[in-house]
């Protein structure tokens, strides 16, 4: 049995914008496991990696495009007719282009997450929760306008136990494709970031070198899991989660 921080958080308009994705800046349906474990160092003020688990679930209303401003700076030196912004550098006494304009964002609208963060280091789950408790600023998710709103936050008990009885899903959830074979369902599979380790390509550059997993989005109400299945629930209300 382990402990997890158990939040239930709401966002206006959130973009958990796909990196492949430029033209039309797409979104994910639920936020990557990169992206949440973000969150919870930046709540936390952690200056490294802590590992942890998380599990992912919940629904929005309906999606919208917006426009954005969008900026192109490549470090080439300005030429009139090209570039619609100078940027002048004193230092190097010399001028750099730069291109302006407009592009669109896909947002998720009126969206509701169910988070479950468990640390490796199980020690450290109070002092998760009170980060979320009481922020020492504003927290987002996704871009960093896509403020959140914390409506419940809770230490809760989770366990692995082998399902006694088919479940439907209540939200969207993602699964990691193993469990993928005991599932009733059309699920459109991703390959998201969860955390990374720093390569260097040469002296004094380095690169984010991503370690990605391979999930399920599942959608609520269309998904079962069958009896019989190993999964993880929470102890108090016997929701089932799946942690990446």
């Amino acid at each position: 049995m382990k402990k997890a921080v158990k939040l239930e958080i709401y966002q206006n308009l959130v973009n958990y914008k796909k990196p492949t994705s430029f033209q039309l800046k797409e979104t994910y349906p639920l936020p990557p496991p990169s992206t949440v474990i973000g969150m919870v160092h930046f709540a936390c003020d952690y200056r490294e990696y802590i590992p942890m688990k998380v599990a992912i679930q919940g629904r929005y209303h309906s999606k919208i495009n917006d426009l954005y401003t969008r900026y192109e700076f490549a470090a080439a030196s300005y030429e009139e007719g090209r570039h619609n912004v100078r940027l002048n550098s004193s230092a190097e006494n010399k001028s750099y282009g730069m291109m302006r304009g407009i592009s669109t964002t896909e947002l998720l609208v009126d969206n509701i997450l169910v988070l479950y963060i468990s640390p490796e280091d199980q020690e450290r789950v109070d002092e998760i929760y009170n980060a979320f408790l009481c922020p020492r600023e504003y927290l987002s998710l996704g871009r960093r306008e896509d403020i959140v709103q914390v409506n419940s936050v809770e230490i809760t008990e989770i366990e692995e136990v082998e399902l006694d009885d088919d479940i439907t899903l209540k939200y969207d959830t993602y699964i990691p494709i193993k469990f993928l074979v005991d599932t009733n369902s059309n699920a459109t599979i991703y390959n998201l970031t969860k955390d990374y380790k720093l390569k260097t390509i040469k002296k004094g550059v380095e690169v984010r070198s991503w370690n990605k997993v391979k999930v399920a989005h599942c959608v609520e109400g269309k998904t079962v899991i069958d009896e019989g299945t190993k999964a993880m629930i929470e102890v108090q209300d016997k929701s089932i989660l799946f942690l990446i």
